[in-house]
């Protein structure tokens, strides 16, 4: 057999063996199914940060109002009110009113001193506290009023060696915890001396009347 016979032989030989494995596979390759998954970030990893929630604050509100502030003399209005005399001794209302457009407070005792003159000056000795009547925190309102009651003792009962009388016109109040006082017109008899003719009580809500 020459050579270029068996050369021919064995290319027939390949093409059957391409043909037979070309029929096992069934011609042409079955097509794959692709799946696809999409990944999502979780929160915490996202190019953003989540929102934090936001709290409203509750209705009623957490803050606690603050108390109003001490009366100044400039915005209080001192008069006199009821008068009751008994024997040896004058009880008579001095009231307060709020001339401010807020609340204000008043806590304790006024000082008050009889008082005469141009300018008003006081005579004898400035009052007491009554220890009948304890503290206590009075809110006045705009247009509010509050009072305390002072005692004048009798000058007349006084030993003359304690007591010069003097005519007094004015009573010099001092609201709780300020300086200045308020002059309110009011006719006693004062003692120049070392006799103790006032006491007053801590004030209290309300005219006294």
């Amino acid at each position: 057999m020459t050579s270029g016979l068996r050369g021919c032989l064995a290319l027939a030989a390949l093409g059957a063996v391409a043909m037979t494995a070309t029929a096992c596979g069934g011609g042409s390759a079955a097509p794959r199914k692709t799946i696809t998954v999409t990944a999502t970030a979780p929160a915490s990893q996202a190019g953003s940060p989540s929102p934090q929630p936001t709290v409203a604050p509750s209705a009623s509100g957490s803050s606690t109002t603050a108390a109003a502030a001490g009366c100044l003399s400039r915005y209080l209005y001192g008069a006199t009110g009821l008068e009751q005399g008994t024997a040896g001794s004058v009880y008579v209302v001095i009231t307060f009113k709020n001339l401010d457009n807020v609340p204000c407070t008043l806590y304790g005792f006024p000082g008050v001193a009889q008082a005469a003159g141009t300018p008003v000056t006081d005579i004898g000795l400035p009052s007491v506290e009554s220890s009948s009547t304890p503290r206590e925190l009075v809110t006045l309102q705009p247009g509010g009023y509050a009072y305390a009651t002072l005692q004048i003792a009798d000058a007349a009962n006084v030993p003359s060696s304690q007591c010069t009388q003097e005519q007094a016109t004015w009573l010099a109040v001092i609201p709780p915890n300020q300086q200045v006082p308020l002059y309110v017109p009011y006719k006693s008899v004062a003692c120049k001396g070392t006799a103790q003719l006032l006491t007053v009580t801590a004030v209290r809500p309300g005219n006294g009347g």
